[in-house]
């Protein structure tokens, strides 16, 4: 690995995303895609926005149907909190909840399943 590629390997890791689903199986699947950055992970709304405010991470993938707190709801905390979150909603039920998502203040949905060329791409735009 050249100098350079560790240099971009840093930045990357010092990046946080906060992924939040209440599937661990899924949890792990992205964080697997997502190796090159800082992962923190919740598996309810609750847990999201109490993360978000220790962490502070650069994006949050939000999944919208969880226990506890759902992700509209989170979402609208979390933006509440911080009106310059980042938030992405990952959803089995774009067609149906995606807009409420929207509506709360993501800034796109993502329709499961996931493919990680398009993901890591939305997300390295977003970080720029």
């Amino acid at each position: 690995m050249t100098n350079d590629e560790k240099t971009i390997e840093n930045k990357s890791k010092s990046k946080k995303i906060l992924i939040v689903d209440d599937d661990e199986i899924l949890r792990g699947v992205l964080k697997a895609m997502l190796s090159e950055f800082e992962i923190i992970e919740a598996d309810n709304g609750k847990k999201a926005v109490e993360l978000y405010s220790t962490h502070k991470p650069d994006i949050v993938l939000m999944d919208i149907v969880m226990p506890v707190m759902d992700g509209t709801e989170a979402t609208k905390e979390i933006l509440r909190r911080d009106s310059n979150a980042k938030i992405l909603a990952i959803t089995a039920y774009a067609p149906t909840k995606g807009q409420g998502m929207l509506e709360a203040g993501a800034i796109e949905v993502i329709s499961k399943p996931i493919r990680k060329s398009e993901l890591v791409e939305k997300i390295k735009r977003l970080l720029k």
